[in-house]
């Protein structure tokens, strides 16, 4: 809390949040750390009647009531109506904890407005920053992403009719925390944070660091390759769209034949997203094998994709889970 010798807090004090100004109202996803805490009072601040907040307890450490306490009292100075949802995140075989413990958020984030302030808000603030699209950069290069990945994080998104957006892409967190500090506002920690066995923790401290001291200006230039490969995935989904009318749905074999190797790639990764299935490439590899030798009517094509297979039914394939 600001101390009486520091001047009252006002927007000026934070980044502009203007791509929030067209939005009815929204609800700023408030963990208690620096990031959500600057992007709760600079939206209060501008919009005191817009500004809602969501708190999710995930109960994954014994800091967790603390940080529900620093998002309560927090609340209570700014007058922001406040939810804390409490949810616990177990994550199945094969997922990591932090995997799930973001689904879980997710989920919990868009029933919170489901069932609060009678379905006036729709729209969520993320406080995630042009640090935190560097690590997502990073992640998705280092697991030989495509261009979905390489896009990053949207400035805005919709999932299950909720909005998320992310006004605060192309600000660093030092400066995030430098208007906090500057007005005399402290925030949470969460312990888990300096735990570089999390490949995100080991980038922030040891290849960010690196990376501005080689090149100074590597978030904006990270950032415009982001939405290069954004610009160029939304191309080739548009192709998708187009060529999955014209092969059909479900995909016609001999129609498929004739386009590229590329362009069946896809379409046919386009096809699975849309029966919620995501190939690997060794999968999507023997895939386009069996398309391109099914010439006869007795080729059998049954290739695993995610958790289900992809079958050969007369003329076309389809999807079973």
């Amino acid at each position: 809390m600001a101390d009486s010798a520091t001047p009252k807090p006002t927007p000026a004090n934070f980044p502009s949040l203007d791509a929030l100004a067209h939005l009815p109202a929204w609800a700023v996803a408030l963990s208690g750390g620096a990031d959500s805490t600057a992007l709760l009072i600079a939206s209060a601040l501008r919009w005191p009647d817009k500004t809602h907040a969501i708190h999710v307890h995930h109960g994954l450490q014994d800091a967790a009531d603390g940080f529900a306490k620093h998002c309560e009292t927090l609340c209570h100075r700014l007058n922001v109506p406040l939810v804390v949802v409490r949810v616990q995140a177990a994550h199945a075989s094969g997922e990591s904890p932090e995997d799930a413990a973001r689904q879980a958020r997710y989920k919990a984030l868009s029933q919170a407005l489901q069932s609060n302030w009678g379905g006036a808000v729709q729209h969520i603030a993320l406080g995630q920053h042009a640090d935190d699209q560097v690590e997502t950069l990073l992640l998705a290069l280092s697991r030989g992403a495509g261009l979905p990945g390489l896009a990053s994080m949207p400035a805005a998104v919709t999932r299950q009719g909720v909005t998320y957006h992310r006004p605060w892409l192309g600000k660093s967190g030092a400066t995030l925390r430098k208007a906090l500090i500057d007005i005399g506002q402290t925030w949470v920690e969460d312990p888990t944070n300096q735990d570089t066995r999390y490949t995100r923790n080991k980038i922030r401290a040891d290849i960010l660091p690196s990376l501005e001291k080689a090149f100074p200006a590597f978030r904006q230039t990270f950032a415009r390759s982001a939405v290069h490969a954004a610009q160029a995935q939304s191309l080739l989904h548009e192709l998708a769209e187009q060529d999955l009318l014209q092969v059909g749905n479900p995909p016609n074999i001999q129609a498929l034949q004739k386009f590229s190797d590329a362009r069946q790639t896809n379409v046919l990764r386009h096809w699975l997203a849309q029966e919620n299935m995501q190939a690997s490439a060794a999968q999507m590899e023997a895939l386009l094998v069996q398309v391109k030798s099914c010439t006869t009517r007795g080729h059998d094509i049954h290739i695993k994709v995610g958790r289900g297979f992809v079958k050969r039914q007369g003329t076309v394939l389809r999807c079973y889970n």
